[in-house]
């Protein structure tokens, strides 16, 4: 019986690039299903033999955890070089969008709460 791996709903392609490239280099057999036409089904990647699940799951925590520590190298190269954007940098970019977005969250907010704030 097949077993889940992993999950890959909001994974970025070049992370699920990897996963896959990580268990054909070690021959780990998989099916990857998908969120279908919908998006309402569980994208993932499923381990065919469970007797190799616990290798497979071993290999993907390294790699994670390797991932983790490179994602964050660069992004504090990107941040130390003023490479990464910032809240202002929305706002100069398009003022207009910007200030519909906080009247919009602003709306919202108050629909949600004037009940429990009316007395």
């Amino acid at each position: 019986m097949a077993k889940l791996l992993f999950r890959m709903r909001h994974v970025p392609d070049d992370e699920a690039k990897d996963v896959r490239a990580l268990l054909d280099e070690h021959e780990i057999e998989y099916f990857e299903t998908f969120a279908g036409n919908w998006g309402i089904s569980m994208p993932a990647l499923w381990i065919k033999d469970e007797k190799r699940f616990d290798e497979a799951r071993e290999l993907l925590d390294a790699y994670q955890a390797e991932r983790s520590v490179r994602i964050k190298a660069e992004y504090e190269e990107k941040r130390s070089l003023g490479e990464t954007k910032t809240m202002w940098d929305s706002f100069t970019e398009d003022p207009f969008r910007f200030l519909a977005y906080i009247v919009m969250i602003g709306l919202v907010l108050y629909f949600s709460l004037r009940f429990f704030l009316s007395f």
